[in-house]
């Protein structure tokens, strides 16, 4: 199962720069890994380690902007179709079957 995550958040003020930074180290605390410049990528064995890593970044939300997740299968994530620049070797992008120790 992989769970995409996406945010928009402000960073006008120094602020809005630090919780950016903050969130974003989050993040990468919980496993995510950054497929855009907004967009982290989580893989995860079941539905229940996906809600536990939620509740995990909900109790730690910025106070402004906007945060999204969407959960799919590998089979459907691996079906993504790059219109534009390389396809990054760091991303597991294959319908074969993953082992996560």
């Amino acid at each position: 199962m992989r769970t995409l995550l996406f945010f928009d958040l402000p960073s006008i003020t120094s602020d809005d720069k630090r919780h950016y930074r903050k969130f974003v180290k989050l993040l990468k605390k919980c496993g995510f890994i950054m497929l855009q410049e907004s967009i982290y990528s989580l893989l995860s064995v079941n539905q229940e380690s996906v809600n536990s890593k939620i509740k995990i970044i909900e109790k730690q939300l910025p106070p402004a902007g906007s945060v999204m997740v969407l959960s799919v299968t590998e089979k459907q994530f691996a079906n993504i179709n790059i219109l534009l620049g390389d396809c990054q070797t760091d991303i597991i992008n294959t319908t074969d079957r993953v082992v996560i120790l």
